[in-house]
C-alpha cells in the first residue's frame, strides 16, 4: 500500500479455547500470555522493548478458534517484526517461574470481567449454547483451571495442536511484495513443518433451556438465541444482514428505534452474530431498569413477528444494503483490521474476496430469501435464555 506509514503484519494459527480438553481449560490464552516471557535468545524486557523502542506495538490475542500474534509499527521496521513474530511464536521458552506471573495477571483479567455483567451474561449464554462442548467455556479459563498448569502442560498441548499448515502471515503496508517473500522466507521457512492429528470436537446437540439469576445488580441484564450457521454456510451473509438490520451497530436499526428512542425503556439493545467452524450463534441482548424488563420483552417479540411475517419492501432492503456496505469498507479502512481479516480468509477460505465480491454477494440477497432466515433464526419460542435479575 504505497503512501501509508505505517504497517501491520500478524501470524495467524488455527486453534484456541474449542480445542482444549477439559483439563486445559484456559491453556491457549495462557500460552497467549507467555509467548511475550521469554524466548531462546530474548528475556521479557528485550521482547517488549523491541518494536516499544522505535515506536511500534506487539500485541496478541485468543479466540474460540485462532490464536494471534501481530505488530503494528513504521515501515522502516518491516524486519523487525516479522523476526519478533517469529521468535515469539515458536521459540518461546515458558519457563515455570514466568508461567507463574502470568497466572496472577490472568486471575486478575477473571476478576475484571467478572466485575461487568455484560460480558459475564455473553460467556454463561456460550455455555447453555454449547453444554459440555469447549465452544461453551470462557477463553479464560477459571482460577482453579489456570492454577495447575505447567511447562509441560503447555508443551503437550502445543505438540498436539500446532501444524504449520494450518498457519497463515497476513500483511499491509507499504512493502515490495519481492521483498516481503524474502523476509518470510528468511524467518518462516527455517520451520520445519509439524503436523496436527487433533480431530475437530464438533457441536452435535443443542438443548433449549431459560435461566434467570438473582444477582447483586442495579440493572436487569438477558440475553437469548440459539445456534446459527457455520462459517461456510451460504446463508451467513443473509443472517449478517438480518442481525444488522434488526440491532446492527447503526442507530437507525429496528430495535433501537422502536424501544430505545421510541419508549426510552433502555440504553443497550442490540443483536448479535458469530460464526464458527461448524457452528454459530445468533442472540439478542439488553439492559434495563426491572420495571422495563417485560415490556422491552414484548416489544423485542413484536420486532420479530414483523421480520417473519412479511418481506422486507424494497426501498427497506436497498438501504440495509447500502448500510452494511458502508459498515464493512469503514472496517477495510482501518488497516490493522483489514490485515487479520485477509488472514482469516486465507486460514479458513484460501482465498481472500475482494470488497467488490463482497458487495456483490450483499446485493444478491433478496426479500425472499430475508425472509426465509428470519422464519429459521427469529422464532422467539425456540431462543434459549439468560437473564441477570438485580435482587430486590
Amino acid at each position: 500500500m504505497p503512501g501509508v506509514a505505517v504497517s501491520h503484519c500478524g501470524l495467524i494459527l488455527k486453534f484456541g479455547s474449542r480445542n482444549e480438553k477439559k483439563t486445559e481449560h484456559g491453556i491457549a490464552h495462557l500460552i497467549e500470555h507467555c509467548l511475550f516471557k521469554g524466548t531462546e535468545k530474548r528475556k521479557a524486557f528485550h521482547i517488549l522493548s523491541r518494536l516499544d523502542a522505535v515506536g511500534g506495538e506487539l500485541n496478541a490475542y485468543t479466540t474460540k478458534e485462532e490464536l494471534c500474534v501481530y505488530a503494528s509499527y513504521i515501515n522502516q521496521y518491516y524486519e523487525r517484526a516479522i523476526e519478533l513474530i517469529c521468535d515469539v511464536t515458536f521459540h518461546s521458552t515458558f519457563l515455570d517461574k514466568e508461567i507463574d506471573k502470568e497466572k496472577e495477571v490472568i486471575t486478575d483479567e477473571i476478576h475484571s470481567y467478572a466485575d461487568n455483567p455484560s460480558e459475564t451474561l455473553f460467556e454463561d449464554f456460550e455455555t447453555i449454547l454449547y453444554p459440555d462442548h469447549a465452544l461453551g467455556r470462557t477463553i479464560l479459563g477459571t482460577e482453579k483451571s489456570i492454577k495447575k498448569f505447567s511447562q509441560k502442560d503447555i508443551q503437550r498441548f502445543l505438540n498436539r495442536m500446532m501444524d504449520t499448515s494450518q498457519i497463515v502471515f497476513s500483511s499491509v503496508g507499504n512493502i515490495p511484495y519481492v521483498k516481503f517473500e524474502k523476509l518470510i522466507e528468511k524467518y518462516l521457512a527455517i520451520i520445519p513443518e509439524i503436523s496436527s492429528s487433533d480431530k475437530l470436537n464438533t457441536v452435535s446437540k443443542f438443548k433449549r433451556d431459560n435461566v434467570e439469576l438473582k444477582k447483586d445488580l442495579v440493572q436487569a441484564h438477558c440475553i437469548m438465541g440459539l445456534p446459527a450457521y457455520p462459517l461456510k454456510n451460504e446463508k451467513r451473509k443473509v443472517l449478517v444482514l438480518l442481525a444488522n438490520i434488526l440491532g446492527g451497530s447503526g442507530m437507525n436499526n429496528r430495535l433501537n428505534l422502536n424501544i430505545r428512542e421510541k419508549y426510552g425503556y433502555t440504553y443497550s439493545i442490540e443483536s448479535n452474530y458469530q460464526s464458527f467452524i461448524d457452528t454459530g450463534n445468533f442472540n439478542i441482548y439488553f439492559s434495563s431498569e426491572t420495571k422495563h424488563f417485560d415490556k422491552i420483552m414484548k416489544l423485542i417479540k413484536k420486532e420479530l413477528n414483523v421480520l417473519t411475517s412479511k418481506e422486507i419492501g424494497a426501498t427497506q432492503l436497498s438501504l440495509a444494503k447500502k448500510q452494511l456496505k458502508g459498515h464493512i469498507a469503514i472496517g477495510h479502512d482501518n488497516n490493522s483490521n483489514l490485515m487479520l481479516s485477509i488472514g482469516k480468509s486465507m486460514l479458513y477460505f484460501d482465498e481472500v474476496e475482494s470488497i467488490e465480491g463482497v458487495y456483490d454477494k450483499i446485493d444478491s440477497i433478496s426479500a425472499a430469501s430475508l425472509l426465509e432466515v428470519a422464519n429459521e433464526m427469529l422464532d422467539i419460542d425456540k431462543f434459549s435464555s439468560l437473564s441477570f435479575i438485580p435482587k430486590k
